[in-house]
């Protein structure tokens, strides 16, 4: 019995070290083969985080006074009496400005107040919707700098960035097709703007006018350019006809709640594709074009600019500004320059840069038509 016990476990040992020796190594080249595979797909599917500047917050509080444009406190000479004596003065309480607005710090990356916009708009189906479809490319690029340079000379504070800005969806007079009195622009269209902007490493705003349909339905069309870090959007009040009057017979509106869904809509593209902060342009020239200001919510992944949309001569221009832009502050601030309805009158000549920086706030979004 022992010696075929003893037989049996030597067979036993020399299976297990035959199995050994000849299994193990295909098992671990397989695992090892098998890891190698994985390792490589992972490195295929890694997407490297893009960097953006830091915030620096002092920086941002000292552009934001800055652009808040108040007047220094004022000093008051020491009177004395008969004697000579000093006459001690009641300290008046310091004024308080409704600029710079107390709000959310942005996000790393953040363009506002460390530069200054300048677009051009219009839309390429168009000679008459102003500058960006009006002149051909070059000639176009040349006036677009000639108006940075003139910038970068008057406020050399703040640099300057190139915009294009493109009428993504246009308001029409007529219904269309599904009666929404709006025209939707091919995608052939936005991507040439975007191979413009290329050129000159621009910014687009993508711009809608709603006419009767919503901004609800016409932003989320566009996600796919939203995604972009480099694309951020305009909306236009006066084309949102929620009285169902055609667009160009009055003037349209949004509620803050329209703004609002806005900005949240685009915090959520920001925080799920990692960009940085959009801008976002509200157009507004009058009291009605937007309803309950005090709620629009400005978010750390949105900039929100107030953008003074009305033309005429300087005067009438700079009083809409101090109207329904300073008397109703929301983040940031914009002003509109049309090369020719601004000018219809004789003797009168385009706002200058100078004459902007004197506003209260200065804007930091500047719009050429």
């Amino acid at each position: 019995m022992f010696k075929n016990t003893s037989f049996w476990l030597v067979v036993v040992f020399f299976f297990l070290l035959f199995s050994i020796f000849f299994f193990t190594p295909l098992f671990l080249s397989s695992q090892i083969s098998y890891n190698l595979e994985e390792f490589k797909k992972s490195l295929i599917s890694f997407k490297p985080e893009p960097e953006f500047p830091p915030l620096d917050i002092a920086d941002y509080d000292r552009r934001i006074e800055d652009l808040a444009n108040n007047p220094p406190p004022q000093v008051v000479a020491p009177k004395l009496d008969p004697n000579g004596n000093e006459i001690p003065v009641v300290p008046t309480p310091f004024p308080t400005y409704l600029w710079p607005v107390k709000t959310v710090y942005p996000n790393d990356g953040a363009i506002l107040p460390f530069n200054r916009i300048i677009a051009y708009y219009g839309n390429l189906y168009s000679t008459k919707m102003g500058v960006l479809g009006e002149y051909p490319e070059t000639e176009m690029f040349a006036k677009l700098k000639t108006e940075m340079d003139k910038w970068n000379l008057a406020d050399p504070f703040t640099p300057v960035i190139p915009a294009l800005h493109y009428i993504a969806v246009t308001a029409q007079s007529s219904p269309g097709e599904d009666s929404q009195h709006r025209l939707r622009m091919p995608d052939s269209e936005i991507d040439k703007i975007l191979k413009m902007a290329e050129k000159i490493n621009a910014l687009v705003f993508l711009d809608l006018q709603v006419g009767f349909s919503t901004i609800q339905v016409e932003l989320p069309r566009l996600e796919k350019y939203f995604k972009m870090p480099n694309v951020h959007l305009g909306i236009d009040p006066e084309f949102s006809m929620k009285t169902g009057i055609r667009p160009g017979k009055v003037v349209g509106t949004y509620d803050a709640s329209d703004i609002n869904f806005a900005a949240n809509y685009l915090a959520q593209l920001v925080r799920n594709n990692n960009l940085p902060p959009k801008v976002l342009v509200v157009h507004r020239y009058t009291e009605k074009m937007v309803t309950n200001y005090k709620m629009i919510v400005p978010l750390p992944e949105v900039q929100i600019v107030m953008h003074m949309d009305g033309w005429g001569g300087k005067a009438k221009k700079i009083n809409t500004y101090e109207q329904f832009i300073y008397k109703q502050p929301v983040q940031f601030t914009g002003f509109k320059l049309f090369y020719k309805n601004d000018i219809l009158e004789p003797g009168t000549v385009l706002t200058s840069p100078d004459d902007l920086l004197k506003l209260r706030p200065k804007p930091i979004y500047i719009q050429y038509q």
